[in-house]
């Protein structure tokens, strides 16, 4: 079992930048690709940004080039550092974890982080 706890969201105006951690319970880097999903309101859930194994990272093309997905492997914590934002990031931001072993699908979510962009 996997716990991911999310931080850092918050409102913030148009334009400008938040950083937001999820740290894991263990150190799961190494055998979990780990990506960041997000929710607007009323619409369904979405990829934003996830990072593999390997290190390789692919983005959705509405924050492609605003944001960054990174990992600190010493603090089992992902980052998505959010830049230049538009009130179309308004979302409830989640960080995922997600490996398949032995025919087995491990998928696991932390509790989600509210985004707010607004002047």
């Amino acid at each position: 079992q996997v716990q991911l706890v999310e931080s850092g969201g918050g409102l913030v105006q148009p334009g400008g930048s938040l950083r937001l951690s999820c740290t894991a319970s263990s150190s799961i880097f190494s055998i979990y690709t780990v990506g960041w999903y997000r929710q607007p309101p009323g619409k369904q859930r979405e990829l934003v940004a996830r990072i593999t194994t390997g290190g390789s990272t692919n983005y959705s093309d509405s924050v492609k080039g605003r944001f960054t997905i990174s990992t600190d492997s010493t603090k089992n914590t992902v980052y998505l550092q959010m830049n230049s934002l538009k009130p179309g990031d308004t979302a409830v931001y989640y960080c995922n974890a997600i490996r398949s072993h032995m025919g087995i699908r491990y998928d696991y979510w932390g509790q989600g982080t509210q985004v707010t962009v607004s002047s």
